[in-house]
């Protein structure tokens, strides 16, 4: 994959890892606009090239009253409010094959889910729009067997693929990164690293999912040093209060600090 080719990807000579970056789920028109306006003006002036994030609907839920969206088309739609606001490209997760094309004509790269990233008429379906494909790791598999997934969609005529770890299931209710895989995915496609959900404590009892913010700079800092190629993280200007997956989120109030200190290590890596 080139990222030359994600349309609107700024700041390409800089040399910076690129960001995926957003809040859990798009809540709204004005939330949307407020955390991209912040985070684009943090990577502007970091010269990182970045892609907004955003689950136009949330589909995995534990619990049936869990919040899972505003409505398709109207997520959808504030998600190209913020691209064509901001010049940058967008990302969204899709979860049936019928989500792929209505998906596409609204955002620039189309992320499989984890747990779906085996469902072969998913990922088949996002290839075939012609735009990126971001392959989440399944919890459950091994990097190596990462290059299958990706080689759906190399075999459905795209080759704008990348993968992205999340972590992977240590027991029933953590996660741990193996950064071992991180030069292993990276034989297959452009690697990044989900520092937020690698740090998501799933199955909780009381049916929302847990998580460890205090260690997002510990995993960020390590993608970073073992060569990642890009970093995912959600971030919110109000965590606990967000709709989806506050627990593991990041406040934005402290990610200027966070990258700042990502291109510095950054800068010392690609000296070396």
């Amino acid at each position: 994959m080139r990222l030359e080719d994600i349309p609107n990807l700024n700041h390409l000579n800089s040399k910076n890892f690129f960001l995926l970056a957003g809040p859990c789920a798009i809540e709204g028109e004005e939330m949307a606009l407020q955390i991209a306006e912040q985070i684009v003006k943090i990577t502007n002036k970091l010269e990182i090239p970045y892609i907004f994030k955003g689950s136009f609907k949330k589909a995995n839920r534990s619990r049936i009253d869990s919040f899972t969206g505003i409505g398709d088309e109207k997520a959808l739609a504030i998600l190209k409010k913020v691209s064509d606001t901001f010049n940058v490209p967008t990302v969204t997760d899709i979860h049936e094959v019928s989500d792929a094309a209505m998906a596409a004509k609204y955002v620039d790269v189309l992320q499989i889910p984890a747990f779906l990233v085996r469902q072969t008429d998913l990922v088949v379906a996002a290839a075939k729009t012609g735009k990126v494909v971001n392959l989440k790791k399944g919890q459950f598999m091994s990097p190596e067997s990462m290059q299958h997934a990706a080689q759906k969609v190399l075999d459905s005529g795209n080759t704008q693929v990348m993968i992205t770890d999340r972590g992977t299931m240590f027991g029933y209710q953590d996660m741990v990164v193996d950064f071992r895989g991180i030069p292993t995915m990276q034989q297959y496609a452009p690697t990044v690293l989900d520092v937020t959900h690698s740090l998501q404590q799933p199955n909780q009892s009381v049916g929302v999912t847990g998580g460890r913010p205090e260690m997002i700079g510990t995993i960020a800092k390590a993608g970073i040093a073992a060569g990642v190629d890009g970093l995912f993280i959600e971030t919110h200007f109000d965590p606990a209060n967000a709709k989806s997956d506050g627990a593991n989120m990041l406040d934005l109030n402290k990610l200027e600090k966070l990258l700042s200190d990502l291109v510095a290590i950054r800068k010392v890596i690609t000296t070396l």
